[in-house]
C-alpha cells in the first residue's frame, strides 16, 4: 500500500507515490488534464494499491486562500467521491519553487524542466507530508 501525492494544476496533474514504508516520495508521471484524467488516476491507484491521496493546497504566501484553493477543494471532493479514499489537502507553498530550484541545480535545461516540474512538485508535496507523519510518529 502507498500514498499518492498530486500537484493539481490548470493544465496538468503531477503524480508522485510513496514507497511501501511511507518514507520517500518518487515522481511517477504528469497527467494532462482531460476527460481521461480520473481513469488514469484510477489505474495508478489500483497498480500501486493507494490507500490515501495528498493533494497540494495552493494557499497564498500570507496563508489566505486564493481562487486555486477553491478549484483544488472541488477536485479533492471529486477524488473522495470517485475513489472512496481519504484525501488530504497539504499546504504546497513553495513546492513548485523548490522543485524548480532542484532541477536547476541538477543543470536541467529549461525545456526538460517544463516536462517534469509538475511531477517534481508532487514529490515535494508528498515528501513534506511523509516527513510530517514520521515526525508525529517518532516524536
Amino acid at each position: 500500500m502507498r500514498i499518492m501525492g498530486l500537484d493539481f494544476g490548470t493544465k496538468t496533474i503531477g503524480v508522485a507515490m510513496s514507497d511501501e514504508l511511507f518514507w520517500t516520495a518518487q515522481g511517477v508521471k504528469t497527467i494532462r488534464r482531460s476527460k481521461n484524467e480520473l481513469q488514469e488516476l484510477r489505474e495508478l491507484i489500483k497498480e500501486y494499491e493507494v490507500r490515501e491521496i495528498v493533494v497540494g493546497y495552493p494557499k497564498n504566501m500570507n496563508g489566505t486562500k486564493g481562487p486555486r484553493c477553491e478549484a483544488t477543494e472541488e477536485f479533492a471532493e471529486i477524488l473522495r467521491a470517485e475513489f472512496g479514499l481519504e484525501v488530504i489537502l497539504w499546504d504546497e507553498r513553495l513546492s513548485t519553487v523548490a522543485a524548480q530550484r532542484s532541477l536547476i541545480e541538477a543543470d536541467m535545461s529549461r525545456a526538460k524542466r517544463k516536462n517534469v516540474i509538475d511531477k517534481m512538485a508532487a514529490v515535494f508535496i508528498l515528501q513534506g507530508y511523509l516527513d510530517s507523519k514520521s515526525k508525529n510518529t517518532l516524536g
